[in-house]
């Protein structure tokens, strides 16, 4: 299987919200930020220096993924989802693997993201790939349980 990741393209748009809508229909409920998001993800995410990704895998869309510039040099990790029928073939670990090179090239200080201690397969992952836990304070979603962060400053200092 050929997993490749791709940008965001107009007509990519409602794969990125089928894909997310089913996943928070099985795990969770969509909430009104999540419908707002998903209704217009160019405007919102895009358009406000964030970016959307796409994995294939054999030419076919699997998952999704959003950096969402939050400020400054820090992006959230957001709305990450794989298709059902891709689900446990790695597509998740190289969509991470691939967002955290970006946020390396961006040269942001901070990669963030909100989740919930019940997704155990999604934070051991995110653990995996180098996230720790930091205080949550607040977050947009009520799902949100655990907020995890890479702090990349040490990437970007002078040699």
């Amino acid at each position: 299987m050929n997993i490749e990741i791709i940008g965001f393209r107009e007509e990519l748009a409602v794969h990125f919200t089928e894909l997310n809508l089913a996943w928070l229909k099985k795990y969770f409920v969509v909430e009104p930020i999540d419908h707002e998001i998903l209704s217009d993800p160019k405007r919102l995410i895009i358009d406000k220096g964030g970016f959307i990704f796409f994995a294939t895998a054999d030419k076919k869309i699997a998952g999704t993924f959003a950096l969402i510039k939050t400020g400054g040099d820090e992006y959230e990790l957001s709305k990450m989802a794989v298709d059902e029928d891709f689900q446990g073939r790695k597509i998740g670990n190289c969509m991470l693997e691939f967002c955290i090179e970006e946020v390396k090239k961006l040269r942001a200080a901070k990669l963030i993201l909100y989740s919930n201690t019940q997704l155990k397969p999604a934070v051991h992952l995110y653990k995996k790939y180098g996230f720790t836990e930091v205080p949550l304070n607040s977050s947009e979603y009520q799902r949100s349980n655990i907020k995890m962060e890479i702090n990349f400053k040490h990437y970007n200092e002078p040699d």
